[in-house]
């Protein structure tokens, strides 16, 4: 009979299957991330990125609700915004009980320090940026959110954002293997999921409004963790994009 394996087992065997050989000093900073506040890779709560491990904005409001957050008030800081350029501030205070003094952090967006595919969208990356400050100085999370990262690929050398958009595109072909999207597509048919639930999961899982919006980096994160998730535990994956068939209850704000 097969051994089951327990849940933290289950999480750094699927860390495995995503990012393949990890150092051992690695997989011991995971097991510690994921044991001392109950992060899931499963649920793209902590993921990896040129070997350094980021906590997603998903993770860090669910980390919030199981320690039953009272609340988190966002303001936007409009001294220090400047719509005309695109430059947005906001401050964000997380409260963790009633009568708590809060726990402030502040988050900005502006052309500069987020990736050409999200321009547009400075104003929610700002506050997202505020909130995920907020929660990890609340809970001490000394782990960066992937939110809070300028651009994903700006310490990767010449191939960042100033490539083409046509060269990012979340569709385009890279060293003859298929385009992003078919793969998604593909993946999709081959498991019998649900389109739709798919890519609500995966504007989730890259802290993006929609999937259009998602850097390439993350999006083909996204495509190799939905692929394992899949061959590991199908049901499990099913009952994790039902999720999104319905507005998912998060702290209030």
């Amino acid at each position: 009979m097969k051994r089951k394996l327990n849940p933290l087992t289950r999480e750094l065997k699927l860390a495995k299957q995503l990012w393949g050989d990890i150092a051992r000093v690695r997989l011991t900073e995971l097991r510690h991330l994921l044991q001392r506040y109950k992060l899931s890779v499963a649920l793209g709560e902590v993921i990896d990125l040129d070997n350094h491990w980021y906590v997603t904005h998903s993770g860090l409001i669910r980390l919030a609700t199981r320690r039953r957050c009272d609340g988190i008030r966002t303001t936007l800081q409009q001294r220090l915004s400047d719509p005309a350029s695109g430059r947005w501030v906001f401050r964000a205070t997380v409260y963790k009980s009633p009568g708590s003094r809060g726990f402030v952090g502040y988050g900005d967006a502006d052309p500069s320090n987020v990736s050409t595919l999200v321009h547009g969208a400075e104003m929610r990356i700002a506050e997202t940026r505020a909130v995920n400050r907020a929660l990890r100085k609340a809970y001490g999370i000394g782990l960066c959110s992937v939110e809070e990262l300028g651009s994903l690929s700006s310490n990767r050398g010449p191939a960042s954002d100033h490539v083409p958009l046509t060269k990012q595109s979340t569709n385009s072909s890279s060293n003859g293997q298929p385009r992003l999207r078919d793969q998604l597509c593909l993946l999709i048919r081959q498991h019998n999921l649900n389109p739709t639930l798919v890519k609500a999961y995966a504007a989730d899982f890259c802290g993006t409004s929609s999937l259009k919006e998602a850097n390439r980096d993350l999006v083909q994160s996204f495509i190799s963790h939905l692929t394992a998730c899949a061959k590991e535990n199908r049901d499990m994956l099913v009952c994790r994009l039902n999720s999104y068939a319905q507005p998912v209850s998060e702290v209030k704000q």
